[in-house]
């Protein structure tokens, strides 16, 4: 199994998005993420999606960096609806979106695949807990789950890989471990199961605490190789 890296990327303006993209492709990446926090009121989709060759991911989150506050729950299934219309392969919405399971309906039904997700950027949680937000996630109709934590300590890695293993085999599933601790688990969660996990496009381009370069991941995988 080739593990899959996807490069998520945090453009400002559309021009900067294109340059990004033909950045990241460069480098060979299994997808691309956008995040589309900052673009709302700019965004040529078409653009988007007809440039470079690698599936794309449109996301937006809620609670951004710099905590955006027009990025409401509508105005960001407005967003992500607007991509997966115009040919976006994945979009990614947030488990607490209003009207989800509607909201996922529509996007499946455009021939796009749903990917919802959770996130807890305190500290990691139970097993039973992880277990019960993945039924949430998959009574939604999602097709993709995503469960990202953080990790606090080492062995929060371990606990969140086991969970992988055991879940992967009957749902696509995406899930590791944030922060500087949670980098064993961005690293081993596909060789467990993960769909895939995230890089960042190179040093200081990170989108979320913990991320690797795509260019160290793909290192450490030759080795592991």
């Amino acid at each position: 199994m080739k593990p899959k890296i996807c490069v998520s990327l945090l453009p400002r303006t559309n021009m900067e998005a294109l340059s990004l993209i033909d950045k990241a492709e460069t480098l060979d990446p299994d997808l691309i993420e956008l995040r589309l926090d900052f673009l709302e009121s700019t965004i040529n989709f078409s653009e988007l999606v007809a440039h470079g060759n690698k599936p794309k991911i449109a996301t937006v989150l809620t609670k951004n960096q710099e905590k955006k506050p027009n990025i409401t729950g509508p105005n960001q299934q407005k967003i992500l609806l607007n991509a997966a219309k115009h040919g976006f392969e994945y979009v990614d919405v947030g488990l607490s979106s209003p009207n989800l399971k509607f909201f996922i309906k529509k996007i499946n039904a455009l021939d796009c695949t749903s990917i919802v997700s959770f996130h807890d950027f305190t500290g990691s949680l139970p097993l039973n807990d992880l277990g019960k937000i993945l039924d949430k996630e998959i009574s939604s109709g999602a097709e993709v789950c995503k469960i990202v934590t953080t990790a606090n300590q080492i062995e929060d890695n371990i606990a969140i890989l086991d969970f992988i293993s055991q879940k992967s085999a009957t749902t696509r599933l995406v899930c590791f471990c944030m922060g500087n601790l949670g980098k064993i688990s961005r690293l081993l969660s596909p060789f467990y199961g993960s769909f895939f996990t995230f890089a960042s496009l190179e040093k200081g381009s990170e989108t979320a605490k913990g991320q690797l370069t795509i260019q160290e991941i793909k290192e450490i995988y030759k080795i592991l190789e």
